[in-house]
């Protein structure tokens, strides 16, 4: 039987192609390599470039693809495959979000990009908050969904048991279809009906290079001493699902109020952790007015 994932991803590539947007792979250093989908024909001076960082389920083009496609006339859209995702990966040992935003930002630097909004979900929110703090003469303002700039233990011990799991591994890192659809259940407000043989084809295609995401997840958690806000230059734009059981929106009000008078904060009603996923229209209209306000 045809996996349904594997079918789609080749037609969502070639849309992607035909509308202007390229793979390009681009060695970072020997032994690293990262898949960036990037303008074939970018604006010459990388006015309203936007760089898309996924989180830790799928990679760039699969968790982007509708507000891709829809602010792609605009702007350029640049959406890496983060390290262990998509086609990208590294034989260093080192498995820091310091280590991979440092990637990220030697392979925009490398496609000629020296000026963007950062848009990322989750884990990739949290890499956008670092490229921020590392890079501020990159980075311009940060659109950050569902994420926190850092995952601190307490904070961990906390979100994973809202959502029932011991460990980020055994919920980000499914072992069955079972298992992975009861991931999606914790991420959304609520699941809709979706045949189970969906979560069978997720399950063969979407988590390929275990043990290194494993030690991602690991290194992503780091002592409550340890972590001390940055005072970003940027402007910070949150977006939210309401019912995030995740991240609960508490925790976005208590960022909002810390980052003070530089942040902004927008919640999507009926929407889990996975709000752009869940009601994307009502997402890219928030990031829309975002980015025209930037």
């Amino acid at each position: 039987m045809v996996n349904i994932i594997k079918l789609y991803k080749p037609f969502l590539q070639a849309a992607m192609k035909l509308a202007g947007v390229t793979p390009q792979k681009i060695e970072i250093e020997p032994g690293t390599v990262m898949n960036f989908w990037a303008p074939a024909r970018p604006r010459k001076n990388n006015k309203n470039a936007i760089v898309f960082l996924h989180g830790f389920v799928g990679d760039g083009m699969l968790t982007w693809q509708f507000p891709v496609l829809a602010l792609m006339r605009k702007y350029d859209v640049y959406v890496p495959d983060l390290l262990f995702f998509g086609s990208s990966a590294t034989g260093d040992s080192r498995r820091t979000v310091d280590f991979h935003t440092e990637c990220l930002a030697k392979g925009l630097a490398a496609l000629g990009l020296q000026r963007c909004t950062v848009v990322g979900f989750s884990y990739g929110g949290a890499m956008a908050f670092k490229l921020a703090e590392l890079r501020p003469e990159l980075v311009e303002s940060v659109v950050a969904t569902c994420a926190m700039p850092a995952v601190t233990e307490s904070m961990s011990k906390e979100c994973l048991g809202k959502v029932g799991f011991p460990t980020w591994s055994e919920f980000l890192l499914p072992n069955s279809a079972r298992c992975l659809k009861k991931m999606f259940e914790a991420g959304s407000y609520q699941l809709p009906r979706i045949p189970f043989r969906v979560f069978k084809d997720g399950l063969e295609v979407m988590f390929d290079h275990r043990k290194e995401r494993a030690e991602l997840l690991e290194a992503m958690v780091i002592p409550d001493k340890d972590f001390t806000l940055p005072d970003y230059s940027q402007k910070v734009h949150l977006i939210w699902g309401e019912d995030d059981k995740i991240f609960n929106v508490g925790l976005a009000k208590e960022l909002k109020e810390k980052l003070g008078d530089k942040a902004t904060l927008h919640c999507i009603e009926k929407a889990g952790h996975i709000a752009l996923m869940e009601r994307p229209f009502v997402y890219n209209r928030y990031l829309k007015r975002i980015l025209a306000s930037i």
